[in-house]
């Protein structure tokens, strides 16, 4: 047991230099866990980290969640703080193009920026492998508002933004805030003051969803109640944040529907809400490099503006 944890502890000495390695704006990287709810010990389950020119690009078999802090250094900053949910169909992260390059644009707009590696669905390390990654994300928004002061964040802008399957975590998070997962140290509220969709899975019905990042999240043969459930677009309510959503018309892995079925519901309930359907770009285009899908980014400021955000 001891040997267990001695490469552990190496393999998160590796992430964390990794991660502070890449990016100079970047203050820390935490736990984001004393103790992780409904936690399996699993000696032969360890995080594998994928590294490319020292950078950290992506990981698995994440087992210590961690938020990075990254602080804008170059801009005046906002008050606004943003937590990212790196894609990868709920079975990789995406840390780089999904995380890291993401961090380092909101810090050039003066926001605060917190990459959240988040456990990816498992019976092996969790007694619910449907609700881990939301644990992790609702433990991630209560930490950050509960010490808003320390970064100098006003607590009533604090979003999160997500991409793929991130997106679907994002948006389980802004209908699911409120579900009690766990028995959290914080008194802060889990909700999001807004939420950036970027071609996220937000379906879990057949035909509609990621088919991978369903079977992930939800095994072989789900119940048509944990369909719905978290299928996103049928939990909205007024209550739901604002939502800016990105999708690509041409994304054959993700279906714009997705996007498309929860601005409707968005719109159904009065939530404010702003949706952009590019002509190309595909699906995993993170920033936008070519395509009309690259302009995705200069909307998303202008909307953020547009609500006080910056």
């Amino acid at each position: 047991m001891k040997a267990f944890f001695n490469i552990q502890s190496l393999i998160i000495l590796v992430l964390f230099t990794l991660a502070n390695n890449q990016l100079q704006a970047q203050s820390q990287t935490i736990p984001l866990w004393d103790k992780i709810p409904d936690e399996i010990i699993a000696a032969d389950y360890q995080e594998k980290p994928i590294a490319k020119d020292g950078i950290l690009q992506s990981t698995g078999f994440v087992t210590i969640p961690t938020l990075s802090i990254f602080t804008p250094k170059d801009a005046k900053p906002n008050g606004t703080a943003v937590i990212i949910f790196p894609g990868g169909g709920y079975s990789h992260l995406s840390m780089d193009k999904e995380g890291t390059k993401v961090a380092n644009w909101l810090n050039s707009l003066g926001t605060t920026a917190f990459v959240l590696k988040y456990r990816l669905p498992s019976d092996l390390i969790m007694k619910n492998k449907n609700i881990g990654p939301l644990q992790d994300a609702q433990e991630a928004l209560r930490y950050v508002r509960e010490n808003a002061s320390k970064w100098n964040i006003d607590s009533s802008k604090i979003g999160t933004i997500g991409f793929s399957a991130g997106g679907h975590l994002a948006s389980t998070l802004a209908t699911h805030y409120d579900d009690k997962t766990y028995e959290s140290a914080y008194k802060a509220s889990a909700r999001p003051d807004f939420s950036l969709l970027i071609y996220p899975v937000i379906s879990m019905e057949n035909g509609i969803t990621h088919k991978g990042s369903q079977t992930s999240l939800l095994g072989n043969n789900p119940s048509q109640a944990l369909i719905d459930s978290f299928s996103n677009d049928k939990k909205v309510t007024a209550q739901t944040p604002p939502t800016f959503l990105v999708h690509a018309t041409d994304d054959n892995a993700v279906l714009p529907e997705n996007s498309i079925n929860y601005y409707l519901a968005l719109k159904k309930n009065s939530v404010t809400c702003e949706l952009h359907l590019y002509e190309n770009g595909g699906h995993g285009f993170g920033l936008g490099a070519k395509d009309t899908s690259k302009n995705w980014t200069k909307d998303c400021e202008e909307w953020l503006k547009s609500h006080g955000y910056f």
